[in-house]
């Protein structure tokens, strides 16, 4: 196998192919928790007494199965398997139940099946929808069907039992070669190893076409995006809204639509069926709740009951009340007959999914926590007998107009009768100047320093200013940016992309790495990967066995036999001997593990923790730089790592012209080291003499070849003077600031020079010491 170029490129192009990223995802807390918005509910009664349990999606990227036993919740499996690669958006939007599996969807344009009551295994991944799947409904009597409808206006049914069958192997070539690592049933994979493959979105429209295996039934006719679905017990009526502020009714067995109902005049956002199919009810972002009847074909009865847009609603068994709620932050009962409305409680924040469980009610919130309010289960009239309800008006602008007169009731609960704690997510971040370290903010304003390159927290500030405190943590310093970061998971997603991600570099010991020369030079990259990919190595080794190599030695046509790699595209690491093992200050936590996220060769993504690989990933699953840098400590070239620069007296200064050419020298070189190449030429023995004038550093004009070691990286050494008591004390100026020792000539160039122009320093004899 041959290394192609991208789309559209000839054989002749010089466009170089766009590498695969790398994204590690890092969590401080308690991984059972979510650190984002919960997005969807769906509860599943136990058929034993003595539990039952809740399922959360959320924007975090997971899904999670709590085990509800009275007042207590126990996490007891997490679901992390839905990526989106091209828009690095992972929110698990709708979930729900369907005899014995678990059906999400997501912003990755994908329909996941789960085993609801495995160890998270995803038996099957269904691609169709060609942009982000917002929403689900399914037949509670024919658990088979579950529909699903997105952003890209598509609203498929799939029968979930013809879509998990075996498929017969196919005899294309190109088929089997990639057997181990999914069955293609058309667009549908089942993954065959520990990754849960997923195609990118960016690859959805090659997948629309089916050749073979199971297709879903379509229903055409959105021309805008599909944000709620809802289906009658029996799977014979399914009813969709959204953006054009219409209802559909259709036909799931055919996908051919029965009729349209108008009234709203904002996108629909929540839809329910009665068990019959013969009344709809609907919440939008006109703040108003309508039912309909469908085989009138009309609204019926519309209640004004929020101030602003209604996106959950769940109503009792009997079709008799809805619960409702919004972004008002409000939670309504509402008596369907009577028009009979009361405010069961208020949020902290937006509400965004309901589902009702024996006495209670669970809400889901953008907030990471989720909260049971208590009701009166088969019996909400008795809720009314409290006092406080209203009559909900036929008018939107009623209950507005009642809200700014002072009439808004009061709640009926204060506080909700259990609550399953989530994660603050981080709301706001701040790189740091060392590129190592990096300052976050959370919802509930906790302010925490990270340790990237180590993934954990080395210091919670608790609630401060975060504009204070990076004040307080500046650093002169200057340092490539070597990664990007985002927050949209509620923690920190850090991406690696080659070859930038290879730019920043530091001496070991600035790292406090403990034996390591003083001039060794690590790369950032090279050794946060080393530390990433410390358990695959180790797992690795132990499956090679016998035959297992060590980190180092292995050659990349044995490791990696589809890639032909040569020198002219990769230099080898001059210190690899030093890296046998990953070095301490880049070890992750085995306890809260970053999860890694990649694309495999397949074109599919995939989401994983670092301490579930298993050693049998290779360059099918993990970006063939990635393994190269890893495996046989190489990167590929880089550029601007010299800084050129000028060195000359300062001016009226009587002591002797070093050299009038211009300098090159690692940008991370310290000043201390030109000081002591000032020394070094003040007392050679030789008397200077002519030579390059645009030499690099340590090839400079007078220099004997027995010098050359002590210069630019080379600490200093002998070929020198005795120093005896003649030892003159330099200083290192530029624009007139002495400079400290410790700075770095990218540092100088940043902060002092701050001029395009090569670097000017100068040098003066302050005393003899």
């Amino acid at each position: 196998m041959h290394r192609v170029g991208s789309a559209g490129n000839t054989s002749n192009s010089s466009r170089p192919r766009k590498e695969k990223r790398l994204t590690y995802v890092l969590t401080d807390a308690d991984k059972t928790k979510h650190c984002a918005g919960v997005n969807c509910l769906a509860v599943l009664k136990s058929s034993s007494d003595s539990y039952d349990y809740l399922f959360t999606g959320s924007r975090d990227g997971t899904l999670k199965r709590w085990a509800i036993a009275d007042d207590e919740a126990s996490c007891s499996a997490t679901y992390e398997s839905h990526v989106d690669w091209k828009y690095r958006v992972l929110q698990v939007n709708d979930a729900v139940l369907t005899g014995k599996s678990l059906v999400s969807c997501s912003s990755d344009t994908t329909v996941k099946v789960w085993k609801s009551l495995s160890d998270s295994v995803c038996t099957r991944t269904l691609r169709q929808h060609s942009d982000y799947v917002i929403c689900l409904a399914t037949a509670d009597k024919n658990s088979n069907i579950v529909a699903s409808g997105g952003l890209g206006g598509e609203v498929f049914v799939w029968d979930i039992e013809a879509a998990l069958a075996p498929v017969a192997k196919s005899t294309d070539p190109m088929d089997d070669e990639s057997s181990n690592r999914m069955i293609n049933s058309g667009n549908y994979g089942i993954p065959m190893t520990s990754l849960r493959s997923v195609t990118s979105s960016n690859n959805v429209s090659g997948n629309n076409a089916q050749t073979h295996g199971y297709t879903p039934v379509a229903a055409k006719g959105h021309k805008e995006s599909v944000y709620a679905l809802a289906m009658n017990d029996s799977g014979t009526l399914l009813v969709s809204g959204g953006t054009e502020k219409v209802i559909r009714v259709w036909d799931p067995r055919t996908g051919s639509k029965n009729m349209k109902l108008r009234g709203h005049t904002d996108n629909i956002r929540a839809l329910l069926l009665d068990s019959t199919g013969r009344f709809c009810l609907s919440g939008s972002s006109d703040s108003m709740i309508r039912l309909w009847d469908l085989g009138q074909q009309r609204c019926v009865h519309s209640y004004a009951v929020h101030t602003d847009s209604v996106w959950a609603l769940a109503s009792t068994p009997s079709f008799s009340h809805v619960y409702s709620g919004g972004r008002d932050l409000s939670l309504y009962l509402t008596d369907l007959s009577t028009r009979e409305s009361i405010l069961l409680c208020t949020n902290e924040h937006p509400v965004l999914q309901l589902a009702l469980q024996d006495e209670g009610i669970w809400v889901a919130t953008t907030d990471s926590s989720v909260h049971r309010w208590p009701t009166e289960g088969c019996y909400p009239q008795k809720v009314f007998q409290r006092g406080g309800s209203f009559l909900a008006g036929n008018l939107s602008f009623s209950r507005a107009r009642a809200c700014l007169e002072g009439t808004t009731p009061a709640p009926v609960y204060k506080e909700p009768s259990f609550s399953i704690p989530g994660i603050p997510a981080i709301v706001q971040h701040e790189i740091l100047n060392n590129r190592r370290q990096v300052l976050t903010k959370d919802t509930s304003g906790s302010v925490k320093l990270w340790e990237i390159t180590r993934g954990i927290v080395i210091e919670d500030f608790g609630k401060v200013s975060f504009e204070e405190k990076k004040k307080e943590l500046f650093e002169m310093v200057s340092i490539p940016a070597w990664f990007t970061m985002d927050t949209r998971l509620g923690s920190l997603s850090v991406h690696l992309d080659t070859p930038q991600c290879f730019s920043a570099e530091m001496y070991a010991v600035d790292l406090s790495i403990l034996g390591a020369p003083e001039d060794l030079k690590i790369n950032l990259a090279q050794e946060t990967l080393r530390g990433l990919l410390a358990q695959w190595m180790a797992k690795r080794r132990q499956r090679s066995g016998s035959q297992a190599s060590t980190i180092g030695d292995i050659p990349p046509g044995r490791d990696m036999p589809s890639r032909n790699f040569s020198h002219s595209r990769i230099e080898v690491d001059e210190t690899a001997e030093y890296h046998n093992l990953v070095l301490p200050a880049f070890q992750f936590s085995t306890i809260s593990p970053p999860s890694i996220i990649t694309e495999d060769s397949q074109g599919g993504s995939w989401r994983k923790k670092i301490t579930e690989l298993d050693g049998s990933e290779d360059e099918k699953d993990i970006p063939w730089w990635c393994l190269d840098c890893v495996l046989n400590g190489r990167i590929p070239p880089r550029e601007n790592t010299k800084c050129s620069f000028y060195l000359h007296p300062c001016e009226g200064s009587n002591v002797q012209v070093l050299t009038q050419g211009k300098l090159s020298a690692p940008r991370i070189l310290r000043i201390h080291k030109v000081v002591n190449y000032v020394i070094e030429k003040m007392v050679l023995d030789k008397p200077l003499e002519g030579g390059n004038s645009d030499g690099q550093f340590g090839l400079v004009p007078g220099v004997g070849q027995s010098q050359l070691t002590s210069l630019g990286d080379g600490s200093f050494r002998g070929g020198l003077k005795p120093w005896q008591k003649i030892k003159p004390h330099i200083e290192i100026l530029c624009n007139n600031q002495v400079l400290s020792h410790d700075m770095s000539l990218a540092t100088v160039r940043t902060y002092i020079w701050k001029k395009p122009e090569d670097l000017v320093l100068n040098y003066r004899i302050v005393q003899n010491r």
